[in-house]
């Protein structure tokens, strides 16, 4: 293990035609090429190039996540956003977690602070809580990462907005199979179909991914299918149907491990990760439609709409002791959910003082219900219920945005939105000497419990009810100081409420909803430049800054489970860069650079054990500093990649290299991963026969077989912080495409 892998500090111590802006490569020639001519950009609504919008926003292009990849996580081309890290944690029980300039790295299992969407369709909750496993790359076009300030006009959330968008059919009908093989017994089979039948254009992927992961009791199998239709009405709409289903019947968590477990077997599973088969299963079916009209020359319409449902059960490592408590909400995790949702957007060409003037108005609808219970975990064995309540989250949001270029020089974009978020919980189980909706052992006992029910000992009613609301506006001002050049500024306030995951315990113990979470509201502060330098290269440069007040931050972390509190200030302040090149013979070459300092600015108090009271009388808490690193978010990052494609051969190679600063495990800053770095590559040959295209790839992740630490489990009270990564691990691959 690396010397600094982990350690210890004193406390308070401080194919794709559409393509996008960015390298890619020619599909039939291999050259390298970079993408300038303006295009749609989703993610801010305005169909713009990036280049001239005063936004932070990078895209990645098909042939970034498709080629020679295995198609199955976004952490495999997400690097190479400046802003942005991913991390997971070796286990597909936990769902990856993006981190946009520092928000989201308080997130336990998925991701938070960052709105998720994947054709429109939101891949977040209405509270906030997203997956990214929904996001289907084997038929993705591109996907899009804007940071900070603007991201305000979607709502809940304050790091950004990442999107995907599914490709459209080829021309011509085309099939499509894929066959990778690897390293700990991995395996991914997957098939393509698609093509153009006058005007209706249909995509389908599906796959199957399954492995047997680097570190024991990580076994998982994933199988994933994404479909689009499209359809071109003879009045010019266009109407586009997309289906997802994503099925995990069996993941398992091997939890983290703590620094001497990491030096004594990196791979070994958390000991009690055995005794209570810790782990999840899940099933995710959502269908989406979404219709585009131009109804004049200069106003356009969009509606979109969805339905959806999931399945989630996960067993926790909860002592069986905790657990026959009657407040105890037992170790198995289990919902169905229900959500729809829809989106109305009306846009609109004129002209303001002589200058052109977009404008758009419009507003979103999502909510979800869900049947949430809780059982006992009897030694990995669903056991007595012990939680059952109906949850409902709802969302609403009006917003208007305008983009008007008042000089020849110059633009204005700006906006506002208004949020309406509403948590409703009603309790189905409730244990008190006048009334017993769940019946166990006696007439005197509660289920899951051999206590018996008293006027101090009980469950009571924790039913409850929370709105939180929010006018979030955003002002981007662009100056075009040469043809290539353009210098730009935004400030803007963000609104992120609590999830529901996160509203679910006290940090005391005690039963109910903590409903005494506040929202983070932050001010966010950005100024860059965007330069392209002739047709081969690009540079983009950001410096922000970020006030928070009301921090969300962990309070306690214990068996998988975790509560929250509000810390009062946090500021995060850095700088990004982006740099894209391309050179004659074939070679390319890409940089993606982040440093962030990200602090808590206020003191505050923070737990060390369950049950904790921040407040007299105090119990199991200590204080925070002001000036502490904000836990889980790296101070720098930095990815770099060289690319060489040789045309006559067919052949296709990289080597990147991926480094990231040392990451703070806790609020008090007590322990933390250690720095690293990273080196991979990759390379692969194509063919063509006529109607016939081969391909194949050989692929190396951490060349050098290092010791690192590939994620944190932040605030964990029994130090169980540190999810080793792999080290060196091989994936060969066989694509063949065939032409009708």
């Amino acid at each position: 293990m690396a010397a600094e892998e982990v350690a210890a500090e004193e406390p308070g111590v401080g194919p794709s035609g559409e393509g996008g802006e960015g390298l890619v490569r020619s599909p039939a020639s291999g050259e390298a090429i970079i993408i300038l001519d303006p295009i749609v950009v989703g993610a801010t609504r305005i169909g713009l190039n990036p280049f001239d919008l005063p936004v932070a926003i990078d895209i990645i292009g098909a042939p970034q996540i498709q080629d020679q990849a295995p198609q199955v996580r976004v952490s495999e081309v997400l690097n190479r956003v400046p802003g942005t890290v991913v991390t997971h944690r070796g286990s597909f029980a936990q769902e990856e977690q993006i981190m946009i300039r520092g928000f989201g790295g308080r997130s336990q299992f998925g991701t938070r602070g960052v709105k998720l969407i994947a054709d429109g369709i939101p891949a977040s909750t209405p509270d906030g809580q997203g997956g990214p496993g929904l996001f289907d790359l084997g038929s993705a076009r591109d996907i899009e990462v804007m940071r900070g300030a603007f991201s305000a006009l979607y709502g809940n959330h304050a790091g950004g907005v990442v999107q995907i968008l599914t490709e459209d059919g080829p021309p011509r009908p085309t099939v499509s199979v894929r066959a990778m093989g690897g390293s700990d017994a991995t395996w991914i089979q997957g098939v393509k179909l698609g093509g153009e039948v006058g005007s209706l254009n249909a995509i389908l992927d599906t796959y199957r991914f399954e492995t047997d992961g680097y570190r024991d009791w990580s076994n998982a199998r994933k199988e994933q299918l994404n479909a689009k239709v499209r359809w071109r009405l003879e009045s010019g709409a266009d109407v586009s149907l997309v289906v997802n289903q994503l099925n995990q019947p069996q993941s398992l968590d091997p939890l983290g491990l703590s620094a001497e477990q990491v030096a004594e077997n990196r791979r070994q599973a958390q000991p009690v990760a055995r005794t209570f088969r810790t782990g999840r299963s899940l099933d995710n079916l959502q269908a989406g439609l979404r219709y585009e009209q131009s109804v004049s020359a200069r106003d356009s319409l969009q509606i979109v709409g969805y339905v959806g449902s999931r399945s989630n059960e996960q067993f926790l490592a909860i002592p069986l002791g905790a657990q026959n408590a009657i407040t105890a909400s037992g170790g198995v995790s289990a919902f169905d959910r229900h959500f729809h949702g829809g989106s109305l957007w009306w846009s609109h060409e004129n002209t303001l003082a002589g200058g052109p003037l977009s404008l758009i108005l419009g507003g979103e609808y999502e909510t979800a219900q869900e049947d949430r219970k809780g059982y006992r975990n009897d030694l990995g064995v669903r056991g007595a219920l012990k939680r059952d309540e109906a949850n409902q989250v709802t969302s609403r949001g009006l917003f208007v945005q305008s983009l008007w270029r008042f000089a020849p020089r110059w633009s204005f974009d700006s906006g506002v939105r208004y949020t309406q978020v509403v948590f409703d919980s009603r309790d189905r189980f409730i244990c008190t000497p006048e009334w017993v909706t769940a019946p166990g052992m006696g007439p005197d006992r509660c289920s899951g419990s051999t206590q018996p029910i008293t006027q101090t000992n009980l469950n009571p009613d924790d039913s409850g009810r929370r709105t939180y609301d929010a006018w979030t506006p955003v002002l981007g001002l662009v100056y075009r100081a040469t043809p290539s050049m353009n210098l730009y500024a935004n400030l803007g306030r963000t609104f992120e409420t609590p999830t529901f995951g996160e509203l679910a315990y006290r940090p005391d113990g005690r039963p109910g909803l903590n409903l005494g979470l506040r929202p983070a509201l932050s001010q966010h502060y950005e100024v860059g430049m965007k330069l392209t330098m002739g047709s081969d290269s690009l540079l983009n440069l950001a410096v922000f800054r970020i006030d928070t007040d009301d921090e969300l931050t962990v309070a306690t972390n214990q068996g998988g489970r975790a509560t929250y509190q509000n810390a009062p200030a946090s500021r995060r302040q850095g700088a990004e860069l982006r740099f894209d090149t391309a050179w004659a013979q074939g070679f390319a070459a890409t940089l993606a650079a982040t440093y962030i300092d990200a602090r808590f600015t206020a003191a505050f108090p923070t737990c060390t054990g369950t049950p904790c009271r921040t407040l007299p009388p105090l119990l199991n808490q200590a204080e925070v500093r002001s000036g502490n690193r904000i836990p889980g978010v790296p101070p720098y990052t930095l990815f770099g990649e060289l690319s060489y494609a040789h045309e006559p051969t067919g052949f296709m190679g990289a080597l990147d290299v991926y480094a990231q600063g040392k990451v703070d495990v806790d609020d008090l800053n007590s322990a933390f991963a250690g720095a690293y770095w990273t080196l991979n590559l990759r390379g692969g040959f194509r063919q063509h026969w006529g109607p016939w295209e081969v391909s194949q790839f050989l692929r190396v992740e951490n060349l050098l077989d290092r010791d690192y630490i590939g994620a944190v489990i932040t605030n964990d009270i029994n130090g169980r912080s540190f999810a080793p990564a792999a080290g060196t691990t091989v994936l060969f691959g066989l694509t063949a495409s065939y032409v009708f």
